[in-house]
C-alpha cells in the first residue's frame, strides 16, 4: 500500500491519500462444508506421512540385559478422532485427539550367556496432534504455506514380546516403551512440517498463476492479497485478468464492481466480475483476432448476389470493367467488446467496421462502402471439470452507413443476409476460440461437476456454488476429486 503526502499551504496538516486496493476479478470461497471433504483427504495424507516415519536404532543396557531395537515400523494408524477447521486470520487447523498408533520392531537381547531375538508389537494410545497451518500469498501471487506450528503428545504406550523368553522380558517393556514414546513424539511434528512445507506447497504450485489459454492470450490468476480466513470460510481474491501473449505487460485497470459472496451454505463458491470477461475480450482485441476477410468461397452466394445488386450503380460509376471483379467483406472490430452481467444473463456488445471491397485482378482493392455493425451476443457460461467455457449466440444485429442516412436506408436489404453470414461464419469462429475454456485456479485433482450457473446484478456478479437444497443455487454436486 502506497501513500502520498500532500501539504496544504504552509501550516496545513498533512493529508494522507491511500491508493485504493485492486479489485478482484475472480473470487473463490471454501466454506466449512467444503472443508468436510478436505478433511478426509487431509487425514489420509497425514496417515501416509506418519506411516513413513523412520526411527533410529536403539541400543542400551538395563541391569544384566543388553538390548538392540531395530526395524521400527508403524503398522497401523487410527486417526478416527480427527478434525479440520478454519483458524481465523491464520489458515487451517488439523486436530487429532485420543487416537492410536500400532508399531512393530525387532529386538536383540543378551542376558548373561543367553542371546534372544524376536518381534515386539507395541501400541501408542492417547495420541494427540495439533497442527496449525499459516496460509499466505507469496511474492509471485501464489497460495503458499508459510509456516506450521505443531504439538504432538502420546499419553501411553505398551509392548508385547514374542519369542522363547518373551514373558521373561515383560519387565523391560515399560523401559523400552518409554524410550520409544519419546522418540515417536520427536518424529511426528518434523514429519508433518516437512510434508506440508514441501509436498503440499508442491501441490499448490500446480495451481496456475500465469498460463497460456491458447496461441493468442493468457490468464493471470495471481492472488492480490493474503487469503482471508474466518471461522466459517477461506476467501481467495485473484486478479482474474487475461492478457495478450504478444504484450503480456500491457496495463489494464479494473473498474468493475468487485464480486461479492455473501453465502456460506455451499461447499465452494466461485465469483467472476465483468472485468474477468472484459479483459478476455480486450486481450483478443489487442491480439488482432477480431478481424475477418470474407471473399470467394467464404462468401455465401446469395450475399454476393445481393452485394452486386446493391453496389451495381457505384461500380458502374467508378469503372464498368469492375462489374465481374470479385467482391469481399472486411470486418474489423474497432473497440474492445464489453460484457454486461445482469440477473437475466450475460451479454457481450461488439461494434465493428464492415467494408465492402471490389478486387480488381492485379490491382489494389477498391472500397465501395463502409458501414458500422453493432452486434449483441448472449454469453452462455458453462464449466467442465475446472475449465470455464463461454458460448456466444447472436441476439441483436444492426448495420448503418458511415457516410449518409440515405445509404443507411439502402443497406436495409443487407441486414438479414449479413446477420445470417455472421451466425454462420463469425459466431462459430468465436465459439471455436472459447469452447476449449480457461482453467480456473484449482489444484490438480480438484474438479467441479454438474454445474448450474446463476447470474447476479452488479452487487453480486456472476457466481457459482455447490447445490444441496436452496433457492439461490449455482453449482450442483460439487466434488473435490484427488488423484
Amino acid at each position: 500500500m502506497t501513500s502520498l503526502l500532500v501539504p496544504l499551504l504552509f501550516l496545513s496538516p498533512v493529508v494522507f491519500i491511500m491508493a485504493a486496493p485492486e479489485p478482484a476479478g475472480c473470487k473463490i470461497r471454501i466454506t466449512d462444508k467444503g472443508l468436510e471433504l478436505l478433511k478426509l483427504e487431509t487425514q489420509r495424507f497425514v496417515e501416509e506421512e506418519l506411516s513413513n516415519i523412520s526411527m533410529p536404532e536403539m541400543k542400551g543396557t538395563e541391569g544384566r540385559f543388553q538390548y538392540t531395537i531395530t526395524d521400527v515400523k508403524i503398522t497401523e494408524l487410527n486417526l478416527s478422532h480427527a478434525d479440520l477447521q478454519f483458524l481465523p486470520d491464520v489458515g487451517l487447523l488439523f486436530d487429532v485427539q485420543n487416537s492410536s498408533i500400532a508399531l512393530s520392531f525387532q529386538r536383540r537381547i543378551l542376558y548373561w550367556f543367553f542371546y534372544d531375538t524376536g518381534n515386539i508389537n507395541a501400541s501408542a494410545d492417547g495420541v494427540n496432534i495439533n497442527t496449525a497451518v499459516n496460509l499466505i500469498r507469496d511474492d509471485g501471487g501464489r497460495l503458499k504455506i508459510n509456516n506450521i506450528s505443531c504439538d504432538a503428545k502420546i499419553k501411553k504406550m505398551r509392548a508385547e514380546f514374542s519369542g522363547t523368553l518373551g514373558k521373561v522380558y515383560d519387565f523391560l517393556a515399560r523401559f523400552l516403551t518409554t524410550g520409544m514414546r519419546f522418540f515417536l513424539n520427536q518424529r511426528i511434528c518434523p514429519a508433518l512440517n516437512h510434508a506440508a512445507l514441501v509436498h503440499v506447497n508442491a501441490m499448490l504450485e500446480t495451481i496456475p498463476v500465469r498460463s497460456e489459454v491458447d496461441n493468442y492470450i493468457g490468464i493471470d490468476y495471481s492472488l492480490i492479497s493474503d487469503p482471508v480466513v474466518t471461522s466459517r470460510s477461506l476467501d481467495m481474491n485473484f486478479r482474474g485478468m487475461f492478457f495478450d501473449l504478444s504484450n503480456q505487460n500491457q496495463p489494464l485497470v479494473n473498474y468493475a464492481v468487485e464480486p461479492v459472496i455473501r453465502e456460506y451454505d455451499r461447499m465452494v463458491y466461485l465469483a467472476l466480475s465483468e472485468f474477468f470477461f472484459d479483459s478476455g475480450m480486450f486481450a483478443y482485441y489487442s491480439a488482432g483476432i477480431f478481424q475477418m476477410h470474407i471473399v470467394n468461397e467464404k462468401m455465401p452466394k446469395d450475399l454476393e448476389v445481393l452485394l452486386r445488386t446493391t453496389y451495381f450503380g457505384t461500380i458502374m460509376m467508378m469503372n464498368p470493367a469492375l462489374v465481374d471483379a470479385p467482391l469481399s467483406l472486411q470486418l474489423a472490430v474497432n473497440s474492445p467488446p464489453k460484457t454486461s452481467i445482469k440477473t437475466s444473463g450475460a451479454t457481450v456488445v461488439m461494434t465493428a467496421i464492415v467494408k465492402v471491397m471490389v478486387l480488381p485482378p492485379g490491382q489494389p482493392p477498391v472500397q465501395l462502402s463502409s458501414m458500422t455493425m453493432e452486434a449483441k451476443f448472449n454469453a452462455k457460461v458453462s464449466m467442465r471439470g475446472k475449465r470455464l467455457a463461454v458460448r456466444a449466440d447472436l441476439r441483436r444485429f444492426k448495420i448503418f452507413s458511415n457516410q449518409s442516412a440515405l445509404e443507411s436506408l439502402a443497406l436495409i436489404p443487407l441486414q438479414a443476409p449479413l446477420k445470417t453470414m455472421l451466425q454462420m461464419s463469425v459466431v462459430p469462429l468465436i465459439n471455436n476460440w472459447t469452447k476449449r475454456g480457461v482453467r480456473i485456479p484449482l489444484a490438480d485433482g480438484m474438479d467441479f461437476v454438474e454445474e448450474v450457473v446463476e447470474y447476479h446484478n452488479v452487487c453480486s456478479p456472476l457466481m457459482f456454488a455447490e447445490f444441496y437444497i436452496h433457492l439461490f443455487l449455482c453449482f450442483t454436486n460439487i466434488q473435490l476429486l484427488w488423484n
